[in-house]
C-alpha cells in the first residue's frame, strides 16, 4: 500500500486533480481567526498551527531536523491544503456512498508497518517524505483509503488519464458544493484542481534517506 516514493494525500490529490472565487470575508470579522471556510464550517488558523507546530517538533527530534525544515518551507500552506482537500474528499465519498471503517485503517497501517520494516520506520519515512506527523498517520491512510474506494466507486482507474479526469470531477463538484474560501494570506482555492492555487508543485522537496543519528 505505501512504498518509499508513493505519495498519499497531498500529492495523490495534486496527480488527480484549479479557480474558486476569492472570498475576503473569510480573513475579515465575518470568519475571525479562519484559515478557511469549508461548507459554512471554520478550520482556524489555531488549528492549523497546531498540526505545523506537531510537524516541526517531530522533524526537530530527528538527526536531519535542519535539513527537513529547509524541505517544507511551505509546511503551512500545505498542511492547510491538506485539511480542506480531506473536507472536500469526505463530501466526494459520502455522494457516493462511500466510506472508510476504523478496522480498515487498522489493517492499512499495520500492512504500511509490515512493508516498512516497523512502526518506526513507517514514521520516519511519513515524517520524510510526507512531513506528517506520527499522530497524524492514521488520518493520512484514511484518506488514501477514501481516494482508493472513491476510484472504485466511479469506476476510475487512477493509473490512466480518463479515471484521473473522472475522479477529479467528483471532487470538483464536491468542492464547489462546499463552496470553499481561504484567507488571502494562505492564497486561493482553486475547485478545478483541489488544491490552493498558490501552492508550489512540489510542497515537499525531495531529501535524500535520513543519516542515523550519532551519538552525542
Amino acid at each position: 500500500m505505501f512504498r518509499r516514493r508513493t505519495s498519499l494525500s497531498l500529492s495523490a490529490a495534486a496527480a488527480v486533480l484549479v479557480a474558486a472565487p476569492l472570498l475576503t470575508a473569510c480573513g475579515s470579522a465575518a470568519h475571525p481567526g479562519a484559515a478557511a471556510v469549508v461548507d459554512g464550517e471554520r478550520i482556524t488558523v489555531s488549528q492549523v498551527q497546531a498540526k505545523v507546530r506537531a510537524v516541526r517538533e517531530a522533524q526537530r527530534e530527528t538527526g536531519q531536523g535542519a535539513q527537513l525544515i529547509r524541505n517544507t518551507e511551505q509546511l503551512t500552506r500545505g498542511t492547510l491544503h491538506g485539511m480542506v482537500f480531506g473536507r472536500v474528499l469526505e463530501r466526494a465519498a459520502e455522494d457516493a456512498g462511500v466510506s472508510v471503517t476504523r478496522r480498515e485503517i487498522q489493517q492499512a497501517r499495520e500492512t504500511a508497518e509490515r512493508q516498512m520494516g516497523g512502526p518506526e520506520q513507517l514514521e520516519a519515512m511519513m515524517l520524510q517524505q510526507r512531513a506528517a506527523a506520527p499522530r497524524e498517520i492514521d488520518e493520512m491512510v484514511r484518506v488514501q483509503l477514501l481516494l482508493q474506494k472513491l476510484g472504485e466507486r466511479l469506476g476510475a482507474d487512477q493509473r490512466t488519464p480518463q479515471g484521473q479526469e473522472k475522479l477529479r470531477g467528483a471532487l470538483e463538484k464536491a468542492s464547489k458544493d462546499m463552496d470553499v474560501s481561504v484567507n488571502p494570506r494562505y492564497g486561493t482555492w482553486d475547485d478545478e484542481q483541489i488544491t490552493l492555487a498558490d501552492l508550489r508543485q512540489p510542497w515537499i522537496k525531495e531529501v535524500g534517506n535520513p543519516e542515523p543519528r550519532q551519538p552525542a
